[in-house]
């Protein structure tokens, strides 16, 4: 089936076509049966390979969201297809906190040679980033005997109690939930386009951090009882914010100084997203737990807090645990997909994301309305502002996202004003263009007088 279309630009696109009878007869079905989840435009997937998704109706689109970055090797790569269709044939799954199973020990062996040193790690295999964050939270408190936690405003590290406790992107994630975990704190991360206490980098010495040191610990939770700080190397929900060459480095030195444990949430930017398999080793500072999801499975649901040998040994067994954690299924298909990624994957989001950070810098000239482009690898923002005040244009990168999908683009927003790019490894330099020339026809439709 194919839609009415226009040509601009050399590409194909669908101005007015979507969503199709069939995506509104499925949406109107969906809304009596599924509790609200905040949709953000009417996609109902009908099939997809690679970077390309069709719709019910037929309506082709180029993916540069991935499943919020979950989709490391693309749709329905045929080397994670037949890993799982042999798994589901053999087993599908036996608890992994109570039996063993090769597939988890393949996919933990796996993971740890990935890590830096490529030993000296243990793994704790969980179903979603939330879980894995949890974990971090119980593995540090539990082994350091403190329990404050200090995070980030911007930050988001999932919405289950522990972690929404930590979680500082959105009062709506918040709202109508407290009282949430105790002994939960944050402060400022270096955003040097929007400097926090509007100082300019480098002369500021990442001064934004010295206030973990200088305010934090001299009046709300002495260092002493911090267990951990727990960031993320680039933002996700809080904008894709990459905060600048020695940020992460310095957030090392603070925890080295009061033995406080340093947690990477890489949930978002791990798993080769950014051209390294951790967005951390672009400083070649090494965390002590890391928490993975999203990527890891290919599509399938699993997580993983990986912890330095000599803390994970501490816990005690059954001191933490779960039902799916170790899934044989997701297991064996992380385990491909990681050899993947260290095969090729990792490299083509290094190449690619260059080529695909620079066309979107090419499109500053073009509109005033484009504050900032940043990003490692293919995990890049698109910061949209009002060019009269240069503050954030929340409004217009919503409506940038939405006309974005009647073009023919899958793209998401987060933080207050920016559209994300985070396709699945496997773009290719064609592809990453189509993307920014339907980027490009979004933004004119949306501006113009």
């Amino acid at each position: 089936m194919t839609s009415p279309s226009e040509t601009r630009y050399g590409i194909d696109y669908m101005p007015t076509a979507v969503p199709g009878p069939k995506a509104r007869a499925l949406v109107e079905r969906d809304g009596r049966v599924m509790a609200p989840m905040g949709r953000v435009y009417p996609l109902v997937v009908d099939h997809a390979s690679g970077c390309e998704v069709w719709d019910v109706d037929g309506h082709r689109y180029l993916d540069m969201n991935a499943g919020i970055a979950v989709l490391a090797a693309g749709h329905s790569h045929p080397r994670l297809v037949k890993v799982a269709q042999e798994q589901i044939a053999r087993f599908t799954h036996m608890a992994g906190t109570d039996f063993y199973n090769e597939p988890m020990i393949r996919a933990a062996e796996k993971l740890v040679t990935l890590m830096p040193g490529g030993e000296g790690w243990q793994v704790f295999f969980t179903n979603s980033g939330t879980e894995a964050i949890e974990a971090s939270i119980k593995l540090a408190r539990y082994v350091t005997g403190r329990q404050n936690v200090i995070g980030f405003y911007g930050a988001f590290h999932g919405r289950s109690y522990g972690s929404l406790s930590l979680t500082a992107s959105k009062p709506r994630q918040r709202r109508g939930f407290f009282p949430l975990l105790p002994g939960t704190f944050h402060s400022y991360y270096p955003n040097c386009y929007r400097c926090p206490i509007n100082l300019a980098h480098p002369a500021c010495g990442i001064a934004c951090l010295d206030l973990i040191e200088h305010t934090l610990f001299n009046t709300t939770t002495p260092a002493s009882e911090v267990a951990a700080i727990i960031v993320e190397p680039i933002q996700g929900e809080g904008g894709y914010v990459v905060p600048p060459l020695g940020a992460l480095q310095k957030l090392r030195e603070i925890c080295d100084r009061h033995g406080i444990l340093l947690i990477c949430d890489e949930v978002q930017s791990g798993v080769g997203r950014t051209g390294q398999m951790w967005a951390f080793e672009h400083e070649g500072m090494v965390p002590d737990i890391v928490a993975s999801a999203k990527g890891l499975g290919g599509g399938l649901p699993i997580g993983a807090m990986v912890a330095r040998t000599e803390l994970a040994r501490q816990w005690e067994p059954g001191a933490h645990g779960n039902t799916y954690g170790g899934n044989a299924l997701t297991c064996a298909v992380t385990h491909e997909l990681l050899c993947m990624v260290e095969e090729q994957l990792m490299a083509n989001a290094a190449i690619v994301g260059l080529h695909l950070l620079g066309r979107l810098q090419d499109l500053q000239p073009r509109f005033a309305q484009i504050g900032a482009v940043r990003g490692r690898g293919l995990m890049i923002g698109v910061e949209f502002i009002d060019p009269a005040t240069g503050a954030p244009d929340h409004d217009l990168a919503e409506a940038v996202m939405a006309e974005s999908f009647r073009k023919g683009l899958l793209v998401l927003t987060c933080g207050p004003s920016t559209v994300r790019f985070c396709p699945p490894l496997t773009l290719t330099s064609e592809q990453a263009d189509e993307g920014v020339e339907r980027l490009a026809l979004a933004i004119e439709e949306c501006v113009a007088p």
